[in-house]
């Protein structure tokens, strides 16, 4: 899923990067910025508690949530930063992340952190989309 209003690249000059791209360019089009989701269902209860997989699934689907109420879906990404509460998980992570995410991923930041909002969060996502002209 190609998105015309943006333009990304991986400099020859950097690393081959692992689902992600090293510059996303937006050449037109509305900013949207969806603040960090978590695994929490649409009644505020955590979904997963201690499955890493499930509370990623839960909150890539609430990104996905945020961005449709904004007129975009996740080939309008342009950024995401990612914090995870353990790095061991970050295979898990890159497998379920490639499901939502075309041919080409956003720019991407990911973060381990001590403890999120709730400690039996474990993984906490916000994004940037670029749609329309």
């Amino acid at each position: 899923m190609d998105n015309p209003n943006v333009r990304y690249t991986n400099p020859s000059a950097l690393s081959t990067p692992t689902g992600y791209t090293h510059v996303v360019e937006v050449l037109r089009g509305k900013t949207v910025y969806i603040a960090g989701q978590v695994a929490f269902d649409r009644s505020g209860n955590v979904v997963g508690v201690g499955d890493f997989k499930a509370q990623t699934r839960q909150v890539m689907d609430n990104v996905k949530a945020a961005l449709a109420a904004a007129g975009a879906t996740f080939a309008n990404v342009v950024k995401i930063t990612t914090f995870v509460t353990d790095l061991s998980q970050l295979q898990a992570l890159r497998e379920i992340r490639s499901e939502y995410f075309g041919p080409n991923p956003p720019a991407s930041t990911l973060v381990q952190i001590v403890q999120l909002a709730r400690p039996e969060l474990m993984i906490e996502v916000e994004a940037m989309a670029v749609v329309g002209d």
